[in-house]
């Protein structure tokens, strides 16, 4: 897995895991396929289809590019997907994707997630969140757990608990996950800071564990 070490200026949140796969990817871009990202993109504003969705397809039919590559470079042409492209502009984009989480309709719920956020950094000081659009996963390895505004009043802490052995209390809600492979199995409702207790932080220590 990739390292998510924070970047250097000081922030509650690290670099997310993908964005050193992007920057691996596109570093090593000309190498594997004869044309650096910028070429890329040049290249398809000239000779590609004029949407998105199809200019994917022709990438991956026409000149034999993979999925991700397909879809990133798609992304490039239209002025897409580089906000993440380095660990200064991931931390910036963190911020602001957290910020607009919580605002309008949900900004009542930022206590209850600025709780859940100290709650799962303490567990242990390798733990790492590092923010998406929609959600702050926790990493230690790999994702161990996430944070999620589910609705205008209620978060969802998602728990990777598929090597767990033994009967879970009815609390935890099965996610679905273990079945279709996702490493987020179960998850807790959290509506209110007094919903933030001993049995909270303990399957958040769980999942840190099995993730050892």
């Amino acid at each position: 897995m990739p390292k998510t070490e924070p970047a250097s200026r000081k922030s509650l949140y690290s670099v997310h895991p993908a964005v050193y796969m992007t920057m691996k990817w596109v570093a090593e871009l000309k190498e594997k396929t004869g044309r650096s990202l910028e070429e890329w993109i040049a290249f398809c504003k000239k000779s590609g289809p004029p949407t998105e969705a199809a200019r994917r397809d022709w990438l991956k039919k026409e000149h034999g590019l993979g999925t991700n590559a397909s879809w990133w470079i798609a992304e490039r042409v239209e002025g897409k997907g580089d906000d993440d492209d380095t660990p200064e502009k991931y931390l910036a984009s963190a911020d602001r994707y957290v910020e607009k989480m919580f605002t309008g309709p949900k900004s009542t719920l930022r206590p209850i997630y600025d709780a859940l956020l100290e709650l799962g950094l303490g567990i242990a000081e390798d733990v790492k969140a590092c923010p998406c659009k929609t959600i702050v996963p926790l990493f230690r390895n790999y994702v161990i757990a996430q944070i999620k505004p589910a609705t205008r009043s209620r978060i969802d802490v998602g728990l990777a608990l598929g090597k767990h052995k033994g009967k879970l209390p009815a609390r935890l809600i099965d996610t679905g996950g273990l079945a279709k492979r996702d490493r987020i199995t179960h998850r807790l409702e959290i509506t209110s800071l007094k919903d933030i207790d001993a049995e909270v932080k303990r399957w958040l220590k769980t999942a840190y564990d099995l993730d050892a």
